[in-house]
């Protein structure tokens, strides 16, 4: 990125702050609570801080402090993504291992909460297991940390960054949003371009809505015509769904619902084939799972799993991408994708649909670092153009 570009992304950063962007000292939860501005800030800063990276520019927002991350599901990419972009800032890291500290012994969510805060800067959570609870607990460290803080406990309040809930997963979608803006060329060039959320068989079950969730929320923001796919019985929230659609009447795009894969893919410009669980499946997940019942939740994995090989054909492959814009629509996934001969029998996408865009779903995935980095510097950076433009000048 040329000097004259990166100064370019400062004075937009400094022009949406008098425009209305709002991240200093607000947890990020929700992309659908965030306006356009909040989340075109995220971008800007996200940018600029790859293009001082890739030049081998160091430099440190902090002398001293951690970075806590609470992982209550497996991650690759988001975990070591929240890793490197707090080492970037120049925080530490602490993962807390719920099994090896006193929640096991019944210690509170608000006491671990302020115990794991005195010198925290910010607080990272993946909870997406449990529908109806991973935002709820969320928000219940928000209250927390806040508590410990108005009252004199917690020197700083620290940020909570959503890592991935039940219902949203930001810095995912966000990226996803960044590789189609560096792909097409800008976010105006997104209104009116189409994109297909589809689901995707998978040989597993159990997989989260929240992907699919974000994209539909977030995409509709920015102009696109989104349509989403789906098989009768997978919906999703249907709160958050109607979300989606009032967003792309409000900002000139569309939104609107189909059962066919083909449908979806006709004319695409960009698809996003991938697995979820039926709603429905994942409510009685989360009750079985709070009760720790082995049996029917092996039950539950057996029906999803027949349910799922009735809908075999919604595949991403050769003949469905011949659908698309000229053949040539953008293929995203946030990864692991279930590759069809490779990950497993039959999945998500054919092997060759995915080798050829595989360099592209490592550069979508490459934008997460600097998009948890870009969050955790607009909140705790009250006026963040000022202290890029000192970073700049630095180096």
């Amino acid at each position: 990125m040329a000097e004259l570009e990166k100064r370019e992304l400062i004075d937009k950063v400094a022009e949406l702050g008098k425009t209305g962007f709002d991240l200093y000292n607000r947890d990020f939860l929700l992309t659908w609570q965030k306006s356009r501005e909040d989340l075109t800030a995220v971008m800007h800063v996200a940018e600029l801080l790859q293009a001082i990276q890739q030049k081998k520019k160091p430099f440190r927002l902090f002398d001293y402090g951690l970075a806590i991350s609470i992982f209550r599901d497996q991650s690759t990419r988001t975990r070591f993504s929240f890793a490197s972009a707090i080492n970037l800032l120049g925080l530490g890291l602490a993962e807390l291992d719920e099994t090896k500290s006193q929640i096991a012994h019944g210690e509170t969510v608000r006491e671990t909460a302020n115990m794991i805060s005195f010198l925290t800067e910010v607080i990272g959570i993946r909870d997406d297991i449990f529908l109806g609870y991973g935002h709820s607990y969320m928000q219940e460290v928000a209250d927390a940390v806040e508590d410990g803080y108005r009252a004199g406990i917690l020197a700083q309040r620290p940020a909570i960054i959503n890592l991935q809930s039940d219902l949203d997963h930001p810095t995912q979608t966000i990226s996803d949003l960044l590789k189609l803006k560096d792909y097409f060329g800008s976010l105006d060039n997104l209104a009116g371009k189409k994109i297909a959320m589809s689901w995707a068989y998978s040989p597993s079950y159990g997989k989260p809505l929240s992907v699919p969730q974000g994209v539909i929320n977030l995409m509709s923001r920015f102009g696109m015509e989104v349509v989403l796919a789906y098989p009768e019985g997978y919906e999703l929230l249907p709160d958050i769904v109607e979300s989606a659609g009032k967003s792309a009447t409000d900002a000139g795009g569309s939104f609107r619902i189909t059962h066919s894969m083909q449908d979806a893919f006709e004319n695409a410009d960009i698809v996003y084939p991938k697995s979820w669980a039926p709603m429905s499946v994942m409510k009685e997940r989360t009750k079985l799972l709070k009760l720790q019942d082995q049996n029917g939740l092996r039950e539950l994995e057996k029906s999803c799993l027949a349910a799922n090989t009735e809908h075999m054909d919604w595949e991403c492959n050769e003949d469905m991408m011949k659908l698309t814009r000229e053949g040539k629509a953008l293929y995203e996934h946030c990864l692991p994708a279930d590759i069809s001969g490779v990950s497993c029998e039959r999945g998500e996408v054919a092997a060759s649909v995915f080798e050829r865009y595989r360099y592209h779903t490592y550069h979508q995935a490459g934008f997460k670092p600097f998009v948890i980095a870009a969050m955790i510097l607009l909140n705790r950076i009250e006026n963040p153009a000022v202290k890029l433009e000192k970073l700049i000048s630095q180096g």
